[in-house]
């Protein structure tokens, strides 16, 4: 695979609910460092809402690690890790991807930028698990592009949200010359009563609490979004490993039930924006 496009996909799923991963291939010519086992690791830096509809951001760390070992590809999950089972076959026009997937979810659970919804008390933090699955056209419209559509379905079992996350994406990874690549991604996310009912309602009780209206939120289309991505590596070579440096920016819509909660129409704001900056090294 192309280590932009995976690393890309650390800094997009560390800490956005919004965004989706980006997915590569291998690159044109010479030495490729994913012939076999490799390891990226490194560290960033993303601004984001404080969390799902909030009008304030926050600057978080974040880590990174993913490869592949044994032909079993790993990569982040908000944080968490997805792995993709299958191997990829050497000059495939379509590889397909399937594994589990398991996420952690820390929204509102600390770092509230607005006191009237920090009023409404801290969230637990939901732990979702489940699979993803999806499929990846290679040489699309030129040599090394390639456009994977995939979706992740999952289920908290920590007994936050106690709810189910449709997450599905379209990519599409471009090279651009052998040291830079850019990648354009498309995603949504589907929850289901409960999840909506955890993160956008408002009790009774939260009403007493906050002064917001009572609100009954029920599932549906939480949110879609668009994200950008560009990668520069350092030596000028994507081939050899080393250093790399991503450039990422991204925009999600709130949705239906999410869009109207009053921690959003009231406190907060539907138009979500997330950028990041990060610097990974492949070995």
């Amino acid at each position: 695979m192309y280590k932009y496009a995976l690393a890309a996909s650390c800094l997009f799923l560390v800490s956005s609910p919004l965004l989706a991963q980006a997915e590569g291939q291998r690159p044109p010519t010479g030495k490729n460092v994913f012939d076999g086992d490799y390891v990226t690791i490194g560290a960033g830096v993303a601004a984001g809402p404080s969390y799902d509809g909030s009008d304030d951001y926050n600057v978080s760390p974040l880590p990174v690690i993913l490869g592949s070992v044994a032909g079993i590809d790993f990569e982040p999950r908000g944080p968490g890790l997805a792995l993709d089972v299958i191997p990829d076959k050497e000059g495939a026009k379509v590889d397909f991807i399937f594994g589990p997937v398991g996420r952690a979810r820390f929204d509102r659970n600390s770092r509230i930028g607005d006191d009237v919804v920090r009023s409404l008390g801290e969230l637990d933090v939901a732990v979702e698990l489940g699979a993803v699955a999806g499929v990846k056209v290679n040489r699309l419209f030129r040599r090394f592009d390639s456009l994977t559509a995939k979706v992740d379905l999952r289920w908290d079992v920590a007994g936050a949200h106690e709810g189910r996350v449709i997450s599905p994406s379209l990519t599409y990874f471009m090279p651009i010359n052998r040291g830079t690549a850019a990648s354009l991604t498309i995603s949504a996310d589907h929850v289901d009563d409960d999840y909506a009912n955890y993160y956008f309602s408002i009790s009774p009780a939260g009403t007493a609490a906050s002064g917001l209206p009572t609100f009954n939120a029920t599932g549906g289309w939480k949110n879609v979004g668009i994200s950008l991505f560009n990668a520069i590596d350092l030596d000028g070579d994507a081939t050899n490993g080393g250093f790399s440096v991503i450039l990422l920016g991204g925009y999600s819509r709130l949705l239906e039930d999410a869009k109207r909660s009053p921690v959003t129409a009231i406190r907060g704001d539907a138009d979500q924006f997330f950028g990041a900056v990060g610097v990974g090294y492949t070995f």
